[in-house]
Order: C-alpha cells, then structure tokens, then sequence
C-alpha cells in the first residue's frame, strides 16, 4: 500500500471515528501541560478533550501559579501541578496535550511524558526547533509504541480526499509545480516559516511527497543576511534571521514545491495557503479557512473574456453542499484530531499528522537555513546537520 493510498484510507477510518465514534470502549486520561506567560495552552488544545466523553482530563501543569488556578477552573478539575513531570509521574494519563505555543518546551515535555507511559501525545505547533530534537521524539515513539499527533489541523480536514480525488482523475491537468505562501504579515520571513509557515509546508509535503533537497535564500530589508542579522527569535523560536524568504523544494512525486515569505507584503494575509497549479486549472487551499479550498478551471496561463470561476470545494467535491455538520468547529477546535489520536492509539496505526509528519515539516524549515548557509545551493533533504544553521552563519 502507498502512501496516498494510506492516508486515503485512514482518512475514511477516521471519517467514522470523527462522527459516530463509539462510546463503550475504556476511557482515556488526559493530562493537560500549559505554560502561562510561555505559551499558555496553544489555540484550544486543553479544552478540546472537554468535547470528547472517552477522554476525562483528570489533571493539568502549568509553572504560573495564577495560570495555575485559571486552568483548573476552566478545565473543571480540582487537581494541579504546578510541575509537569510530578504530574506526569502521580498522575500517569494516558494521553498528553502538550499545549504551549513556544516550541523550546516541546521536546523536553513530549520525552517526559512518553517515558511515563503516555500512549498519545496532541502537541501544539511549532513541533520542535530543530532535527535533532525530532530525532530524539522519534525514537522515543518508536520505542514505546507512542502514537504523537501535531496540531497541524488543516492535515485533518476530509475535504484533502476531495482534492487528491480531483488530481487522480485528472481535473486540473498535468501538474506543474506548488506554491506557498505564509501570512506575509509583520512576521514576514523566518518567523513567518516557523510559525505559519510550517502550516503550509506540512500540506507541501501532504501533496507532494517527502521533500528531496531545498534551496533557498533568507533577505534582510532586501539583501542577504549575514551573521550580524542572527537574533534570538520571538516566541522562543531559537535563532532566526530574515524579513523575506525564497524556498523552493524538490519534491518525491516529481513536483517542484516553491515557499515564499515577505514581512508586510501588502496582500492582508490571502495568500496564506498554497496553490496546486496544473495544465488545466489550479486548486487554491486556504489555510484555516471555510471553504478550505476552491477549484479555478482552465489553462493558468492562458487569457479568457470571461472571470474564471472560483468553485468551493467540500469533502463532497468542488461545488458540492458540504455534507458534516459542524465541519469548521470540528477541525478548527481540534475535535477531529484529537478524535483520530484516540482511534490511532486504539488501532494501533499512525494520527493523520504523525510524529513522521512533524518532523518532516521541521526538516523542510531547518533546511531553507542550511542552504542559504551553503549560499543558496540545494541541501539535501534529510539534512546531514542535526542542529540550527543560523548558528553556524
């Protein structure tokens, strides 16, 4: 079975699970670990395990007192800690939401909590900052037969089926290449790659395979940076340089993959997402958007009389009535993804955005770093260095 096959059929077992999952089966624990004041507790990744009737949350860790308290309340339990590893080691839940947003944590929480018997881990965004700590989570997985899911939620939302639907059949014509943007916001560049950026590069990878090497070029105010452009990022990113950044990707299905980022680009955040271009059309996906995609007919390249169309596509196809209710909450509050964690660890099988995945998605950043370390040269994707480039500028 190849990969898309997998995931095709994964997707459908998850379908099920997601809208009529059973209820008889044992419950699983959920451990909650915040940080207020770094991080906090991600875009919903505590309270989402509140939706779900098999999964108690029966414990939370937050080193801020005050966020201490709040999250109790909001969580409605009366049990916690204001250390995460005594937590993980009295309590031992079955599951962890791993929930601050700065990503320095990640690794170092997601280690303590497999090797404390978790079996699944729901891991906020940014994975972790670089290959080597991937690597590290990685095995720890494999070791323990941990099942890790990122919280990458596009990579949950069935309307991807559709598309992979309309490219097998040939709806868009011969395809040509990928094109991605981040938000192009303040944050344009290297901070935009890490934060919003990974989004867009994990759905690069959904469709075009596993990345074969990268070349890219980071710019500072229009010039390539150098080493005194280097600075601790914000968010706890590790070291970032750059307001503008070029990428492009070799990619496994023979696809040439293109990520671009400029701080303030002028386009309000609407090309957040990426484009599927074909001889024959193009697939627009925005990212964290309803309609999450739109199918544009015809040559891209070619001049017509008339306005293309932009037809919405749901998981039913494109200008189809979207046939789940409540689809837009499912995906964006998390539902869905953490309902495949608990049907992964049931089954045995992989999330839809696995451990593999995030740190995939880790690999393709780090690697627009290498090469612009390499002046610009394509690097081979797995990188030989483990580490952050920029320290090595």
């Amino acid at each position: 079975m190849d990969r898309r096959t997998f995931v095709t059929t994964t997707a459908c077992s998850f379908a099920l699970h997601t809208f009529s999952f059973g209820q008889s089966l044992e419950k699983l624990r959920v451990g909650v670990i915040g940080h207020t004041g770094r991080g906090n507790f991600g875009h919903g990744l505590d309270t989402v395990w509140l939706q779900l009737t098999e999964t108690p949350i029966v414990s939370v860790a937050d080193a801020n007192e005050a966020g201490l308290v709040a999250a109790e309340e909001k969580l409605h339990i009366n049990n916690g800690f204001a250390d995460y590893r005594q937590m993980l080691a009295e309590v031992k839940p079955d599951i962890v939401a791993v929930c601050p947003r700065q990503p320095d944590q990640h690794r170092d929480m997601i280690l303590a909590a497999i090797e404390t018997g978790a079996s699944g881990i729901y891991v906020e965004k940014p994975f972790c900052r670089t290959p080597a700590e991937a690597d590290e989570i990685v095995a720890a997985c494999e070791k323990h037969n941990a099942k890790l899911a990122v919280a990458h939620r596009n990579r949950y939302h069935p309307t991807l089926q559709a598309i992979d639907k309309l490219i097998a059949d040939g709806t868009i014509g011969k395809l040509l290449e990928i094109r991605g943007r981040g938000k192009g916001d303040r944050r344009g560049g290297a901070e935009d790659l890490w934060v919003l950026g990974s989004h867009v590069l994990n759905l690069i990878h959904y469709f075009g395979g596993a990345p074969k090497s990268c070349s890219a070029v980071l710019l500072q105010d229009g010039r390539r940076v150098t080493k005194a452009d280097v600075r601790e990022g914000n968010e706890a990113l590790g070291l970032l340089a750059g307001n503008e950044i070029h990428a492009r990707y070799e990619m496994e299905r023979g696809l040439i993959a293109y990520f671009d980022s400029i701080a303030n680009d002028g386009t309000r955040s609407a090309g957040f997402g990426l484009q599927i271009i074909g001889s024959e059309g193009l697939i627009d996906i925005n990212c964290d958007k309803l309609p999450l995609a739109y199918l544009v007919p015809g040559n891209p390249f070619q001049p017509t009389g008339d306005p293309r169309p932009w037809i919405p596509i749901t998981s039913a196809g494109p200008g189809e009535t979207e046939p789940i209710d409540d689809l837009a909450d499912l995906v964006s509050h998390h539902v869905s993804p953490a309902r495949d964690l608990v049907a992964a660890i049931r089954s045995d099988r992989q999330p839809l955005c696995s451990v593999y995945d995030g740190a995939m998605t880790v690999e393709m950043i780090c690697a627009t770093f290498a090469s612009h370390r390499e002046s610009s040269k394509a690097v081979a994707i797995p990188l030989e260095a483990r580490g952050n480039e920029l320290a090595r500028l």
